[in-house]
C-alpha cells in the first residue's frame, strides 16, 4: 500500500486518506504519527512509543513474515491492537469461537480444502444454490469465490490454496452489508468489559464508499459481538448484512486493520477523530506513533 511506489496497488490511495486525517489530529495533540513499512529492514520500533497496523493488505500471502515483524514490534513497544488479538483475528475461524460463546455469525462449513467434495458438503449442508468460498485467511476477496450448484468451479488458482469456509451467498451481502467502525474512548471502565465506543458505519468497504452514523440497534448488536473478545481493543470493525433470520455478523470482529477515519464524514469524523486522539495520545501518554502500511 504504497501511493509513491514503482508497483503500486490499485487502492493505494486508501492509505494517505487513512494516515492523513490520524497524523493531522495527532500533530495537533503533539503527538508524530509517521508511516513505517511493515516489512522495512531499518525500522526500529523501539524509537515509538506505539504502533498501530495500517493498510497492510500484502499480509495474507507473507503471513509468517508478518506475525514475525509484529512479534518484534510488540517485543519493543506497545502495539495496537496487542499481538495476541491479531494472531487469533488474522484467521477466520476466531467466527467459531464468536459463535460458541454466542455471537450471530453467518452459517459457516470449515473445510481442511476448497475441493469439489467440500463445496457439495455445503450445497447440502445450507439448501442452497449458491455458495461464497473464502480462505481462513485473505483480505480483499483474495481467491474468494462465489459458485452456483451445477456450473463448473472456477480453477484451482482462484479458490483458496488451503484451509476454507464455505457459507450460503445471502444476496443482502452483495453491496447492501454495512460495516461498522468502532474506537474504544478512553473513559472505558477499568473491568474492561463496559466499553464506550464512538461508532460510524458504511455501507461498503470502499475508501469511497458513503459514510453515515450507525443505529442505536447497530450499535447495540456491533458491542454485544465485541463483548464475546476477551480483549481490550483499541479499534474495531463488525460487519453486520441481513440474514434470512435477523441480523448477523458476517465477518464477526475484526481487531488487525487500521483506524478507517476518513470514513466518518464530516460531523462525525471530528467526533470520532477527537476520541481517538484523546485515546492514543492523552490516555496513553504517547508523542511517537508508527502507522505500519
Amino acid at each position: 500500500m504504497l501511493p509513491g511506489h514503482a508497483e503500486p496497488r490499485p487502492d493505494a490511495f486508501e492509505f494517505e486518506l487513512q494516515f492523513a486525517p490520524l497524523r493531522a489530529a495527532c500533530e495537533r495533540r503533539g503527538a508524530d504519527l509517521r508511516a513505517v513499512v511493515w516489512d522495512d529492514p531499518t525500522f526500529d520500533p523501539a524509537s515509538f512509543d506505539a504502533a498501530v497496523i495500517g493498510t497492510t493488505w500484502d499480509y495474507a500471502r507473507r503471513l509468517g513474515e508478518f506475525l514475525a515483524a509484529l512479534e518484534r514490534t510488540e517485543r519493543a513497544t506497545r502495539l495496537l491492537n496487542p499481538l495476541e488479538v491479531v494472531r487469533w483475528n488474522l484467521d477466520k475461524r476466531y467466527l467459531r469461537d464468536l459463535e460458541e460463546r454466542g455471537a450471530p455469525v453467518v452459517p459457516t462449513l470449515w473445510c481442511e480444502s476448497a475441493d469439489a467434495a467440500s463445496i457439495e458438503r455445503g450445497y447440502a449442508r445450507f439448501g442452497t444454490e449458491e455458495l461464497v468460498v473464502k480462505p481462513v485467511v485473505g483480505a480483499s476477496a483474495w481467491r474468494q469465490a462465489r459458485v452456483r450448484r451445477g456450473e463448473p468451479l472456477p480453477p484451482p488458482e482462484e479458490l483458496p490454496p488451503d484451509a476454507a469456509m464455505v457459507q450460503p451467498f445471502l444476496p443482502a451481502a452483495s453491496g447492501r452489508a454495512r460495516s461498522l467502525r468502532l474506537l474504544r474512548s478512553a473513559l472505558a471502565a477499568p473491568c474492561g468489559r463496559c466499553r464506550p465506543w464512538a461508532t460510524t458505519a458504511s455501507s461498503r468497504c470502499s475508501a469511497r464508499a458513503g459514510t453515515c452514523m450507525a443505529t442505536e440497534f447497530e450499535v447495540a448488536f456491533a458491542g454485544s459481538v465485541l463483548e464475546r473478545v476477551d480483549a481490550d481493543l483499541l479499534h474495531a470493525r463488525v460487519d453486520v448484512v441481513r440474514g434470512a433470520e435477523g441480523r448477523v455478523a458476517r465477518d464477526g470482529a475484526r481487531a488487525r486493520r487500521a483506524l478507517p477515519l476518513h470514513r466518518a464524514g464530516t460531523w462525525a469524523g471530528a467526533s470520532v477523530r477527537r476520541r481517538a486522539i484523546h485515546t492514543l495520545a492523552v490516555g496513553a501518554e504517547l508523542t511517537g506513533l508508527a502507522a505500519f502500511r
